[in-house]
C-alpha cells in the first residue's frame, strides 16, 4: 500500500467535513492521508431539479474519475448521494457508524410545519420530502432548494421560504444543530435510504484497500443501510423516486419501514410497508439477510400501488 492515501472529496462544508474525519480515523490508526479536492457536476447545476439532470451519480463521478486514474485512493460520500447500483469496477468498501438519521425541520419563524400558515412555502428538491410533505400538509407550497447547506439557510433567512427540511446529520456535523427546531420522528417524516451515514468507496479488487479500511466499518449502521438500500435498489429509486426507508436494529431484530408516495398528486395516500426478521451482527450472512428483507418490503410497497422506476 502506498506511503499516502489520498481521499477524493466534494469541496462543500460538509463533505470536507465528512472527508476530514475519516482522515482523522485513518491518521489514528497510524496512516499518512491526503484530501483531494474536487467539484462535481453536481455541485455545479444548480438551477434544476437533480432528477431531471441525471440524479445523484453526478455527485459521485469525477471522484470515481480520479479513483480509476490513481489521483486518489478512496472517495468519500454521504450514502445517501451514492446510487443504488455502482458502476463496473467500483465498490462500497465500508460504511461508518451513523448520525441521526432524521429530517430536521428549520425556520426562522415557525416552531413547527403544523404552525405553517395555509399555502406557506416550503423549501426542499427532493421529491421523498415532497411527497411526505404534502401527506402531512397538503395544502404547502413546496419550491426547489438546491444548493450546499449554507447556500440553502441563506436563502431561507433571506424569506424566501417560510422553513427548509434539511438532513439532521449534516447541521449537526457543522454545528449547526441550534438552526434545529425539532427533528421529525421517522414515523412522520421518514429519512432516506441511508441518510445520516458516511460511505468510502474504492476502485474493485483492491483487497489492501478494503483490508486497510475495515476498522472503520461499524456493521450495525452497515445492516441498517443495506435493508434500506435493499427497498431502494428494488423500487429502481434515485433522486426521481418519491421513496423513503428507515431501519432499525434492536437486540438482534432488524425492522424496516418504507413509504411511496405519488409526485403528481399531492392529495394521495402514501404507500406504507414494513417488515422484520431476526440477524445475527457476527454473521457473514448479516449483509445478505439485510438486503433480502428489504427487497421483501419493496415488493409489498409494488403489491399495495407503488410504482418503481
Amino acid at each position: 500500500m502506498t506511503s499516502t492515501i489520498t481521499i477524493a472529496t466534494r469541496e462543500s462544508r460538509l463533505a470536507l467535513w465528512q472527508a476530514h474525519h475519516v482522515k482523522q480515523l485513518l491518521e489514528a490508526q497510524g496512516h499518512q492521508v491526503s484530501l483531494l479536492g474536487m467539484t462535481t457536476l453536481g455541485d455545479q447545476i444548480l438551477d434544476q431539479p437533480l432528477s431531471k439532470v441525471g440524479g445523484k451519480g453526478l455527485f459521485i463521478k469525477e471522484l470515481e474519475v480520479a479513483l480509476a486514474d490513481g489521483s486518489a485512493h478512496i472517495a468519500v460520500h454521504s450514502l445517501k448521494d451514492v446510487p443504488m447500483d455502482l458502476p463496473q469496477g467500483f465498490a462500497l468498501a465500508c460504511i461508518l457508524e451513523r448520525e441521526d438519521p432524521r429530517d430536521a425541520w428549520v425556520s426562522p419563524h415557525f416552531d413547527a410545519l403544523e404552525s405553517l400558515p395555509h399555502g406557506a412555502v416550503v423549501g426542499t428538491s427532493s421529491l421523498r420530502r415532497t411527497v411526505l410533505l404534502h401527506a402531512l400538509r397538503p395544502d404547502l407550497k413546496i419550491e426547489p432548494l438546491r444548493g450546499n447547506l449554507d447556500t440553502r439557510l441563506r436563502k431561507l433567512d433571506e424569506g424566501q421560504y417560510a422553513g427548509i427540511v434539511l438532513a439532521t446529520a449534516g447541521l449537526k456535523r457543522l454545528g449547526m444543530a441550534e438552526r434545529i427546531r425539532h427533528s421529525f420522528d421517522a414515523d412522520r417524516m421518514m429519512p432516506a435510504a441511508g441518510q445520516g451515514a458516511i460511505g468510502i468507496e474504492i476502485c474493485d479488487g483492491r483487497p489492501e484497500l478494503a483490508a486497510l479500511l475495515a476498522p472503520l466499518n461499524d456493521l450495525p449502521t452497515a445492516i441498517r443501510v443495506y435493508a434500506e438500500r435493499g427497498v431502494s435498489r428494488t423500487m429502481g429509486g434515485s433522486c426521481s423516486m418519491p421513496l423513503a426507508a428507515h431501519a432499525t436494529l434492536h437486540q438482534g431484530v432488524l425492522s424496516i419501514s418504507a413509504a411511496w408516495g405519488d409526485p403528481l398528486n399531492s392529495h394521495a395516500q402514501l404507500v406504507h410497508a414494513q417488515n422484520q426478521c431476526t440477524v445475527a451482527i457476527d454473521s457473514p450472512d448479516a449483509l445478505l439477510t439485510a438486503t433480502q428483507l428489504g427487497v421483501q418490503v419493496a415488493n409489498q410497497l409494488k403489491s399495495l400501488g407503488a410504482v418503481g422506476a
